[in-house]
C-alpha cells in the first residue's frame, strides 16, 4: 500500500471514528492527511470507497489486537476473562492501537450509512462475523460439544456488543467488568450442565 493511501485511510479513520462518516467531508480528510485532492481521487473514486478501505483497515487492526489479547491468556475460561479485560482497557483508553474509545466503529458506520443491502453494511456485518469466529476458535479450547461452544460464543459476543454499547451510549466505563462477571457465570453454568 502506498504511503499516501495509508495516510488517507489513517486520517479518515480518526475523523470518521470521532465525528461520524456523514459529519466529515473530503476536504477535512485532505487537511488532516496533508494529501492533495487529486491524489485522493487517484486512490478512491468516491467517499464510499474511502469508507470501505477504512472499514477494512479497522477490521484488520481490531482483529489483530483482539487475537493478541486472547493469545496472552491460558486457554479456556481465562480467554473469557481476556476478552472482557481487553474491552475494559479499550473503554478506558489504555489501548493506543484502537484510538480513544468512541464505541464500535462498525456499529456506528452501519447505523449511519449501512442500508442492509449496501456494501458498507455487508462489511460491518462481516466484521461481526470475523470477531465471532475469533471468539469461537478460542472457546473451542473448553472442550465442549460444537453446539455448546457455539452457544457460549454467541452469548459472549452479545455480552461484548452490549458492553460496548453501554460504555458508549450510557458512558458506563465499567460495562466490560459487569459483562465479564455475567460471562463467567454463563460459561460456568454451561460447563456444569
Amino acid at each position: 500500500m502506498s504511503e499516501k493511501r495509508q495516510q488517507l485511510i489513517t486520517s479518515a479513520f480518526g475523523l470518521f471514528y470521532e465525528k461520524g462518516v456523514h459529519a466529515v467531508g473530503i476536504n477535512e480528510v485532505l487537511a488532516a492527511s496533508g494529501v492533495a485532492k487529486k491524489t485522493l481521487y487517484n486512490h478512491f473514486a468516491s467517499k464510499d470507497e474511502l469508507v470501505s478501505a477504512v472499514l477494512d483497515h479497522r477490521n484488520e487492526a481490531y482483529l489483530s489486537w483482539l487475537q493478541r489479547r486472547l493469545d496472552t491468556a491460558d486457554t479456556g475460561l481465562p480467554q473469557v476473562d481476556a476478552l472482557f479485560d481487553a474491552l475494559d482497557d479499550w473503554f478506558h483508553d489504555r489501548e493506543e492501537a484502537l484510538f480513544p474509545f468512541h464505541g464500535c466503529f462498525f456499529i456506528n458506520v452501519s447505523g449511519e450509512c449501512g442500508e442492509p443491502d449496501s456494501a458498507i453494511h455487508q462489511q460491518c456485518a462481516k466484521h461481526k462475523a470475523d470477531v465471532e469466529e475469533l471468539v469461537l476458535t478460542a472457546m473451542k479450547t473448553l472442550g465442549l460439544s460444537a453446539e455448546k461452544t457455539e452457544e457460549i460464543t454467541e452469548a459472549l459476543c452479545l455480552l461484548k456488543d452490549g458492553a460496548i454499547s453501554k460504555a458508549r451510549v450510557q458512558g458506563d466505563k465499567t460495562a466490560a467488568v459487569k459483562a465479564k462477571r455475567a460471562a463467567r457465570q454463563l460459561v460456568r453454568s454451561i460447563l456444569n450442565s
